[in-house]
């Protein structure tokens, strides 16, 4: 573990949270959601094997030592996953990536087109403050780290065939459009989504939503979102899975009809429900 990893230049502490934090919630007996501020972590394993469980993104910056705790919590004490997988490399999925990987020592997987924000090549591109029907948070978004970090040899590629070499019953799927190597993972068992930005379910643009977790599902965050027809084809696609229960990467859990017929929704409306009507990265702005 001697290979330097570093944070882009950008990297802070956002002083943003939500009512939900510090929160858990097991939506399934192997799927354990918890809430860090603003964003969702999952850990997926039983609760009985300490070292046999995976973590799915890595949380805000300097939440480390609160996923440790709270992993130890589920799974006892010294409780090490088998590895680290990203659905992206956002600053609210990566910001405690680097010290779980000097702690843990564990590999982190990601997809190709992810890797070079992951490792120090190239900067995910700036927030867009202006995108219509952004809100507060939108306004905020400035703020936001967007640098590449570098993770060194620790973070490998998903393998291109779907599967998840720490997850054996599990597939991903890739979902751009929030970002370019943007993925969602599936188990065909139980139609369990762990979706991340691809939809979300809470308005993220909306500080009072976000603070209060009011749930309703959306399309990505606007403000870091570059390719809305890649995005709009990402929804279709998650949708054609009939997922019976999701989580995803900002809002609490949904299942049932409430999460088919609103997923069925966005993407049939995604044009009008998700897409802003101007923006940076909108196409004919």
């Amino acid at each position: 573990m001697d290979e330097q990893m570093n944070y882009g230049e950008d990297y802070k502490y956002i002083p943003m949270s939500s009512l939900m934090s510090g929160i858990g919630v097991e939506v399934t007996p192997d799927i354990y959601l918890f809430t860090i501020q603003v964003v969702n972590i999952c850990m997926v394993g039983e609760k009985t094997n300490s070292t046999g469980w995976t973590l799915v993104d890595a949380g805000m910056p300097k939440s480390a030592d609160t996923i440790i705790k709270e992993a130890e919590n589920r799974f006892g004490p010294g409780a090490r996953p088998n590895g680290i997988i990203l659905t992206h490399g956002h600053f609210d999925h990566v910001g405690a990536i680097i010290e779980l990987v000097k702690h843990w020592d564990v590999p982190v997987y990601a997809h190709k087109l992810e890797i070079p924000y992951l490792t120090g090549k190239q900067s995910y591109p700036e927030a867009d403050p202006t995108v219509e029907g952004g809100g507060l948070v939108s306004r905020m978004s400035p703020y936001f780290p967007n640098e590449a970090i570098n993770l060194g040899s620790h973070v490998k590629p998903l393998p291109a065939d779907g599967t998840i070499p720490l997850l054996k019953d599990w597939a991903w799927y890739h979902t751009p459009g929030h970002s370019p190597g943007h993925v969602s993972f599936f188990r065909e068992a139980d139609r369990a989504l762990i979706a991340g930005d691809a939809f979300i379910s809470v308005k993220q643009e909306s500080l009072f939503k976000v603070l209060v977790q009011e749930k309703e599902i959306s399309g990505p965050p606007r403000y870091f979102t570059t390719d809305w027809n890649q995005a709009w084809d990402s929804v279709k696609k998650l949708e054609s899975l009939k997922p019976s229960i999701a989580v995803t990467g900002h809002g609490g859990p949904m299942q049932g009809e409430d999460l088919t017929l609103q997923l069925q929704c966005l993407a049939i409306d995604f044009e009008t429900m998700a897409i802003p009507k101007h923006g940076k990265y909108v196409d004919g702005n």
